[in-house]
């Protein structure tokens, strides 16, 4: 793979991992886009690697702060929280052992990846002009059934297309949290399943790839870093006053645009 569409992808995976409109879905439509062969999910796993990096600096306090206050605190929200990033894992982990083969295989068509941008899109609409005007609840009130609930969200990510973050988001907002609560949750969830993800489809990557990809790799891990970091520091300042409506619609543009385009033959649906 060329450094510079080494970087391309990385630019999209840090544009596109924390924003409600699937990076992977980017990842997979970019290279068809060009003419070039799909990196693949192994690829995709180990680049977020970067925007992992990313979120684990922009929520370092945080993340100091989680341990302390486990075992000083345990019986208060921000001692309870790591126990429910746990929790809210689980899901993710078995789904992820369950359907890796097809997560890595059928699952990757743009027909399900246009299908998921749309049908995602229209429900985080919805869910965002209804649920998301009356969600008044703080992070602090989490449960672990709210977690766990979270949590099974997270496993619609699995299929390119969905998003994390936008099923993440979207079922705390049904559970009544407000925007940015859903959005930091949604992002400190993520952190131990695409920790795990990254770690295990690695050495898939260098067998897939080869020795060579290693420069490939380090460079879309790099900028994917640098770009996500800055991706969430926006996203979560523009959700204090925005809707995800427009998120919305430009998924559901980019879902017909790739089914018109599939229709149409211009891309190869494998």
């Amino acid at each position: 793979m060329a450094l510079w569409f080494a970087a391309l992808l990385g630019l999209i995976q840090g544009l596109t991992e924390y924003i409600p409109v699937s990076s992977t879905a980017h990842l997979r439509v970019v290279p068809a886009l060009f003419g070039m062969k799909d990196a693949g999910a192994a690829y995709t796993a180990v680049i977020q690697l970067g925007t992992l990096a990313a979120v684990i600096i922009y929520f370092a306090k945080d993340l100091i702060a989680l341990p302390h206050a486990m075992l000083k605190a345990p019986g208060t929200p921000e001692g309870r929280l790591p126990w429910m990033l746990a929790v809210g894992t689980v899901p993710i982990v078995i789904a992820g052992l369950l359907l890796k083969k097809h997560i890595e295989g059928d699952l990757r068509s743009l027909y399900v990846i246009a299908a998921a941008l749309v049908v995602v899109g229209i429900a985080m609409a919805v869910i965002d002009q209804t649920a998301g005007k009356h969600a008044t609840r703080p992070l602090a009130s989490l449960t672990y059934t709210d977690a766990v609930i979270v949590g099974l969200a997270q496993t619609l990510a699995l299929i390119p297309g969905v998003s994390r973050s936008g099923s993440t988001i979207c079922m705390a907002l049904l559970l009544g949290f407000t925007r940015s609560d859903a959005a930091r949750f949604s992002f400190l969830l993520s952190i131990p399943a695409v920790a795990g993800a990254g770690i295990l489809e690695a050495r898939e990557a260098f067998r897939t790839l080869g020795a060579d990809a290693i420069p490939a790799l380090a460079v879309g891990t790099g900028v994917a870093a640098v770009v996500g970091y800055a991706t969430i520091a926006w996203f979560l300042r523009w959700l204090g006053s925005h809707q995800l409506v427009g998120f919305a619609i430009y998924r559901i543009a980019c879902g017909l645009a790739l089914l018109a385009a599939l229709g149409a033959g211009y891309l190869a649906s494998v």
